[in-house]
């Protein structure tokens, strides 16, 4: 009989990985290379029948949608972001924990009619405004979020905030939350159709895990 293609699981480096590894361990699906320092980018686990691959964060729903990985970990602020279509998330990780906020000086009103955000979540952002009725204009950017306003490139900013150390130290102050975010387990939904056997009482385990 011919052996059945292994489990996928998609992860991305740095702190989802960290955090999630501790909770795939008593599964036994714990890397034979260290996925932060291989090139290998496929990784074989302890269990014959699962291996990771190592992909960008804002990457990982696309792979486990259209079938690249049969299940993954991502960011509820990348889901969010992305629409999460074609994606069962059965499990909250409850790791890699933040918010999502309007951040900006203090003294900001965010009453005032046309606000310029900057932002890499401009999909959340646009609805987020949009169901409070304010007009916005949106400044896509990709990194350094904090600069925007201290240079009068916007007047707010919307980002991930953990402690909050990086905003105070910038003169920006967190003004409000758009949403609690954390770490999901996603699942294929045709995998999850096809390979219901395999994967239910792995997600379980999983759930498990987080308890």
């Amino acid at each position: 009989m011919p052996q059945a293609e292994p489990i996928t699981l998609a992860l991305s480096k740095g702190r989802i990985l960290e955090q999630t590894l501790p909770l795939l361990a008593p599964l036994g699906i714990e890397p034979l290379e260290d996925p932060e320092k291989s090139r290998q980018l496929l990784i074989p686990t302890r269990r014959d029948d699962v291996r990771l691959i190592i992909v960008r964060a804002t990457d990982v729903p696309t792979y486990v949608a259209y079938g690249g990985a049969d299940l993954g970990v991502a960011g509820k602020d990348v889901l969010m972001e992305q629409g999460g279509h074609g994606l069962y998330e059965p499990v909250d990780l409850r790791i890699a924990r933040c918010r999502l906020m309007v951040a900006g000086p203090p003294d900001t009103d965010l009453e005032r009619r046309r606000l310029r955000v900057a932002t890499k979540f401009v999909n959340i952002t646009r609805r987020y405004f949009a169901a409070r009725g304010r007009q916005v204009d949106l400044i896509k950017l990709y990194g350094s979020m904090e600069l925007a306003p201290m240079v009068g490139l916007a007047d707010v900013i919307v980002d991930l905030v953990d402690t909050g150390n990086t905003l105070k130290a910038n003169g920006l102050a967190p003004l409000e939350c758009i949403a609690d975010i954390s770490a999901r387990l996603v699942v294929n939904k045709t995998s999850m159709k096809l390979r219901h056997q395999a994967l239910k009482p792995m997600i379980s385990q999983i759930a498990e895990s987080v308890e």
